[in-house]
């Protein structure tokens, strides 16, 4: 099975939330879910999660493919996103996307060689008071950071995980 038993059940939750011939309004929430699980969207996810709501595969494609939040690639266990719009690019952000690329390694799109980060350039975050800010699997929102607070949450995931920069 590509997805497990909770995961169908928190899509079928999400599916209970509409009437039987609009399933396909819960493809947003089912993809997340499906992403939670494998840390990405491969075809065969998508085909699942589309033949599981009833709807085609491209239509379930066209919005993975549609929305950022959604890896339709191989991602590193942490993806670190840094917005560069032009608001956070003048108060940091800049900056913090410069110490994070040199802390890592890596550029954006890339995912380190151990699979335990990926960095990838953001669009606005709705928080330009906050800036410079970082998303954290499209899941956590970093703000304010500091060269100090980027070292700090760097280690922090990678101690999660037992890779060390």
């Amino acid at each position: 099975m590509v997805l497990s038993e909770q995961a169908l059940k928190k899509i079928d939750r999400e599916l209970a939330k509409f009437p039987a011939d609009q399933r396909q309004s819960a493809v947003m929430a089912a993809l997340a879910i499906a992403q939670d699980e494998t840390n990405w969207l491969s075809p065969e996810v998508m085909q699942f999660v589309a033949d599981y709501i009833g709807m085609p595969a491209v239509a379930v494609q066209e919005v993975a493919t549609f929305y950022n939040m959604y890896n339709t690639k191989p991602v590193g266990k942490h993806k670190i996103t840094v917005c560069t719009n032009l608001p956070c690019a003048l108060s940091g952000g800049e900056r913090a996307a410069h110490h994070l690329k040199q802390k890592l390694g890596l550029d954006y799109k890339e995912t380190s060689a151990d699979g335990q980060f990926t960095l990838m350039e953001g669009e606005c975050m709705g928080a330009c008071g906050d800036a410079p800010v970082l998303l954290v699997n499209n899941k956590r929102m970093c703000s304010f950071m500091s060269n100090e607070k980027i070292d700090a949450l760097v280690s922090e995931l990678s101690q999660t995980t037992g890779a060390g920069k």
